[in-house]
């Protein structure tokens, strides 16, 4: 698609993966009076820590039943198939409803549809112990997730109106990496309190930190100040949906962002399941206790600025899919070390892939913002679904070795298309220079 006239330069970078464009306009005011956000300065602290802590609740309630899984089959009498639609029902949600919330955000501000959605989501996430059949809980997992929906989108877009260029990487990986706590310390927590007193007393726990963390993000957020509210009209919407999907960089980001993703949710929906069988036959709070890990994705996320500027976009990404490769190797061993070694370079390998790609987005994306950054999370969240499913139904049929299957082809999917990226943006130069 051409470049929207903006007032924007635009280069083309062999290393940088495709077209990137520079703003060039001084914020509202000139360079002088440019109030946006940056590291040091007054309120970026409190805005990344209320954004930290949003990702901490998004993340814990999203996949609050993960860990669970073994004592959700026990409880309702489902096979491991059947239990991963409690996982793959709140992603899901999430996916179809990114992209509508993210046009409410876009009319009423990010910070309002932020602070509605987490209302929700813990408000579901109270009734969820609640539930008296699988149905129900799969029911209650799809509203919550669609309620999670106006988090995602919305808290990128908000980092690239607020927060000045030079450190947006570095906000939403810090963002991403509160994701990665809320993970961990999700399902770490409910290991250990589901081997006492039970799945549904572990859910519960999760909704009331998810409690406490709604109301500190927005006590600490710092109100919008550069955000203009846009239109809610269709079709406006509708046209806004077309150029990104027009756009080829955007729709490789799009697709890296949700076969990474699938890899994720493949291994994570499976792992309760194969390390209480044999050879390791381990209990749920040490199973719980697995996702400590996570803390590899919190360091990954958080440093992918710095990766990006030593390898450039598409070496960063090389990188993150030849860890996730090398980790998913190492996880069919029967060693439970070999095992934990092959989760924390599968941990580290997504978790940087995922902060590169997505603040490639918010950077590529010139208007429209939050329609392209909740393109890429419908895009993510659908892998996750799909890699929650496709993991779960390959473990049934052919073990773990069937669910690292597919977590390689994904790999692979990622490594073709950045591939090409590649090729594009060498075709890109040439054009330009002839």
């Amino acid at each position: 698609m051409p470049a929207v006239d903006t007032g924007a330069s635009t280069t083309v970078d062999a290393d940088a993966d495709a077209v990137t464009a520079t703003d060039s306009r001084p914020a509202p005011g000139g360079p002088a009076a440019d109030s946006r956000l940056t590291p040091g300065g007054p309120g970026y602290r409190r805005m990344s820590l209320a954004l930290f802590l949003a990702g901490v609740a998004t993340f814990a309630l999203l996949y609050s039943t993960q860990a669970l899984l073994p004592l959700v089959s026990r409880d309702f009498g489902a096979s491991a198939s059947a239990a991963s639609w409690t996982v793959s029902a709140a992603t899901g949600g999430l996916a179809l409803f990114v992209l509508p919330m993210s046009a409410l955000s876009e009319r009423f501000g990010r910070r309002t549809v932020m602070t509605a959605s987490l209302a929700v989501a813990v408000a579901v996430g109270l009734l969820v112990p609640f539930a008296p059949s699988m149905g129900a809980l799969i029911a209650l997992r799809a509203v919550q997730g669609a309620a999670l929906a106006g988090l995602p989108a919305s808290a990128t877009a908000y980092l690239a109106e607020e927060v000045r260029p030079k450190a947006l990487i570095t906000a939403i990986g810090l963002f991403v990496a509160g994701n990665s706590v809320g993970g961990m310390s999700g399902r770490i927590i409910t290991g250990w309190i589901a081997q006492e007193w039970g799945w549904r007393v572990s859910v519960g726990t999760i909704g009331v930190v998810a409690v406490g963390c709604a109301v500190a993000f927005r006590l600490l957020l710092p109100a919008p100040r550069h955000f203009t509210p846009g239109s809610l009209r269709p079709r406006v919407l509708a046209r806004t949906v077309r150029d990104h999907l027009s756009d080829p960089l955007l729709c490789r980001l799009y697709a890296i962002g949700a076969l990474f993703m699938t890899v994720f949710g493949g291994v994570y929906t499976v792992i309760g399941y194969r390390l209480t069988e044999e050879p390791f036959g381990l209990p749920q709070g040490i199973i719980g206790s697995i996702f400590l890990v996570y803390l590899v994705g919190t360091v990954s996320a958080s440093t992918a600025g710095r990766l990006v500027g030593r390898l450039g976009r598409r070496g960063a990404l090389y990188l993150a899919a030849g860890t996730t490769t090398t980790g998913l190797a190492l996880s069919l061993a029967s060693s439970l070390m070999l095992v934990l070694a092959g989760l924390v370079l599968i941990t580290a390998g997504f978790f940087a892939g995922h902060a590169v790609a997505s603040s490639a987005v918010s950077h590529t994306a010139k208007r429209g913002r939050a329609q392209a950054a909740a393109l890429y999370q419908s895009a993510y969240y659908i892998g996750s679904s799909v890699g929650s499913a496709l993991g779960a139904a390959a473990f049934h049929s052919g073990g773990w070795s069937g669910t690292v299957a597919i977590g390689v082809l994904a790999v692979l999917g990622v490594v073709t298309i950045t591939v090409f990226g590649s090729r594009a943006a060498r075709a890109a130069v040439a054009v330009r220079s002839a």
